[in-house]
């Protein structure tokens, strides 16, 4: 049996794995994800936090991937790759597709959405009629955005931390119908969520009609009360609808959509899911659907349908279809696995940047804008590093060594947004530490 160390150096990589993890498959099958190795995967012995720690799982894991490893990823939560097995299954459905495209597309491809649409409710609580797929979470949440009735003079009701597009939205409902736009501040990080309850509350007045908060706000990690808000919301102005930015939260902890009580939650598949670029998910509540616009027109016989929203014209099926190989990856995997390696691996790189931080011969402090309490959080930290602009410190971590994260210049705070994925290795996290101390130390080079 290989130790983690021999199977980092050694030339025969997935063999090694494959021993060391206890598992019986060829680099043909690791590489592309067969049944057995999922099922092995899934049946993979200790609890979820025992298995986050155990890099002979994870390393399986990451032969899943096609990733570069001549640079690191670390901006996961902006997109993320996909895993062989979807990649290959896209490609297959569009080699499909090209077969006799308009036979292929429509007569075949089509319907075979539903298994996959009746798959994902399952899999996050809800009714399949309540399932659209979409192309990304934008463009869910602004099917509901855009899609309530509101007139001049209306309110609707944010954060200064949700998503710029999601704002920019409501701006332009704004402009062209004179309704009111409010956000409010809310602390960074927070770790009491009837805080956050409260101050959502406060800043609701008689003309408020719709509330856009976040699961988890993109920025900072922040995991929101939204079952809460969502009560909340519903003792006033006779319900004020709640529309859940969830483009963060699906698939990267372990919850469902009917946990919430929510009746809109938009999200983008290709973040945490793993699956293709371009795919989303949009839910509505079954009595909820009838009300809401589609952005682009369906037929008056649809309005009840949940597929009035996916009214979106010619398009390939493909990315839709791969969503299923996407799902089993995930499942073989587990929520909860999953949940636990990303919070590990945040974990990992933010509790030793801020004892950097820390230390008395540092040139600069460290300020995490996330806290490291599991309900608060979970893949997703931002760290600042004080007296230094972010931005320079996000160009210099790529141009000298191919570290890619994301600078946050935020009205209230600054940082790198750092988010992993369960194909990032522990050497990667611990090479970007590394970097990041040697700045804290001495600062930016000349």
């Amino acid at each position: 049996m290989l130790t983690r160390r021999e199977f980092i150096g050694s030339i025969t990589l997935p063999v090694g794995v494959a021993a060391a993890a206890g598992l019986s498959f060829t680099p043909a099958a690791l590489g592309r994800m067969t049944p057995r190795l999922l099922e092995e995967l899934a049946n993979a012995p200790g609890s979820p936090d025992e298995i986050a720690q155990n890099e002979d799982y994870w390393a399986t894991v990451q032969q899943a991937f096609t990733a570069d490893r001549s640079l690191i990823n670390f901006n996961n939560g902006g997109v993320s790759p996909s895993p062989r097995i979807v990649q290959e299954a896209h490609k297959r459905h569009l080699d499909f597709a090209n077969t006799a495209t308009a036979w292929a597309l429509w007569k075949i491809q089509e319907p075979q959405r539903e298994p996959v649409r009746e798959r994902v409710a399952k899999q996050w609580g809800v009714d399949p009629e309540e399932i659209a797929f979409t192309r990304n979470s934008s463009e869910s949440l602004q099917i509901c955005q855009q899609g309530m009735e509101l007139k001049k003079g209306d309110e609707v009701l944010t954060t200064t931390q949700d998503y710029p597009r999601m704002i920019t939205t409501f701006k332009q409902r704004a402009r062209r119908e004179e309704i009111a736009l409010k956000q409010f501040k809310i602390p960074i990080p927070c770790e009491d969520p009837a805080q956050i309850v409260k101050l959502f509350e406060e800043n609701i007045t008689p003309r408020t009609k719709m509330i856009l908060m976040s699961h988890i706000i993109n920025i900072t990690g922040q995991i929101l009360p939204v079952k809460a808000v969502v009560e909340m919301a519903r003792k006033h102005n006779g319900g004020i609808p709640v529309v859940v930015d969830g483009a963060h939260a699906l698939a990267q902890f372990d919850f469902k959509i009917s946990d919430l009580g929510c009746d809109y939650y938009g999200v983008s598949l290709h973040k945490w899911l793993h699956a293709p670029v371009g795919t989303g998910l949009l839910y509505v509540r079954r009595d909820k659907i009838k009300d809401l616009w589609p952005l682009m027109a369906a037929e008056e016989k649809q309005d009840g349908d949940i597929r009035k929203f996916e009214e979106i014209g010619t398009h390939p099926a493909g990315p839709y279809l791969a969503i299923g190989d996407a799902l089993t990856f995930h499942q073989a995997i587990g929520g909860a696995r999953k949940e636990a390696r990303l919070r590990y691996l945040r974990d990992r790189w933010a509790t030793r940047l801020v004892a950097a931080g820390g230390s008395a011969s540092a040139k600069h402090k460290t300020r995490l804008h996330t806290s490291l309490k599991p309900q608060f959080s979970c893949g997703i930290g931002n760290i600042e590093v004080v007296g230094l602009d972010s931005a320079k410190l996000a160009d210099h971590l790529w141009d000298k060594h191919r570290i890619l994260v994301v600078a946050i210049k935020h009205d209230e705070f600054e940082g790198l947004r750092v988010t992993p994925s369960v194909y990032s290795t522990l050497e990667e996290v611990d090479r970007f530490c590394g970097v990041m101390e040697g700045v804290i130390a001495k600062g930016l080079p000349g």
